[in-house]
């Protein structure tokens, strides 16, 4: 994950106790994402999304802000549609990843940068954040998922507004409107954060998964759809090891310990006549 020699990497990556965190490392561009970190971030979250050691996520920035959007100091010549790719990846992988994911935002989270925060399950700030909906300031449209989240997480008049009007917001308002879950002094936001991560982490892998997915399919669905796919969602809970390690641990009086491990084992397979060589 190479970059320009005054920040070095632009990702950096960490792994503790399960919990995966990355850090968007341009310090001296506020964080801003260029087509390189942009492309290194859709690859590792498609690493994640494969890493079943991983049980939680964490996004963050180095230094004193989130991200400051899209970097549009240094012009692209290339076609909107291949400039568009990566930061379309990196929005669907970041909805679609099969695990809780939390943004830690300290400082700006502006543009693309805010969208990215919004596109986490969680939302950490620090009462300094500063959030906006930059992009018509820019001349631009919303992107990186904000036509999709903003309307569904503050309704349609209050996404009008940010966006129309570009205001930059604080960490108070942003969580009076419910785009931000918690707001932590800045030299608590560090353990706020490991510990939610943590707790995270020792949850119930297959459960939580399932229930981002009920929670975002369940958004545009009938309810006879939402209560289809939460049937079919706690059969599969209850053919792994969870379920009656969490009842087991209840009665116990002690800490579920969680692996997603599936327990119902299939038949092995008899072979045929015909793989016998008749």
């Amino acid at each position: 994950m190479t970059g320009d020699d005054s920040a070095g990497p632009v990702l950096l990556v960490c792994d503790r106790d399960g919990v995966r965190t990355l850090t968007l490392n341009r310090p001296h561009r506020r964080n801003a994402i260029d087509a390189e970190l942009f492309t290194t971030l859709a690859d590792a979250l498609r690493v994640v999304a494969t890493d079943r050691s991983v049980r939680a996520l964490v996004l963050t920035g180095a230094g004193s802000a989130f991200c400051s959007g899209a970097d549009i100091s240094v012009p692209d010549n290339a076609h909107p549609i291949y400039r568009m790719r990566p930061l379309t990846d990196v929005a669907t992988l970041l909805h679609e990843l099969p695990l809780p994911t939390v943004a830690k935002v300290a400082g700006p989270a502006i543009g693309a940068g805010w969208n990215l925060a919004l596109g986490c399950d969680l939302v950490v700030a620090t009462p300094e954040s500063t959030f906006a909906q930059v992009f018509t300031a820019r001349g631009l449209t919303l992107d990186l998922g904000g036509s999709w989240l903003l309307p569904r997480l503050v309704g349609m008049q209050q996404a009008k507004r940010l966006t129309l009007l570009a205001e930059t917001i604080d960490a108070a308002e942003a969580h009076a409107l419910g785009l931000v879950t918690w707001v932590r002094p800045a030299d608590e936001i560090d353990a706020f954060t490991d510990d939610l991560a943590a707790r995270l982490a020792a949850g119930p892998p297959v459960a939580l998964a399932q229930t981002k997915t009920l929670l975002h399919e369940g958004a545009d669905a009938t309810l006879r759809q939402a209560l289809a796919a939460e049937s079919r969602a706690q059969g599969l809970n209850f053919a792994t090891a969870d379920a009656p390690e969490a009842f087991a641990a209840f009665a116990e009086r002690r800490e579920p310990r969680f692996t997603g491990r599936w327990t119902v084992h299939r038949p092995p397979i008899r072979p045929t006549s015909s793989e016998n060589g008749r």
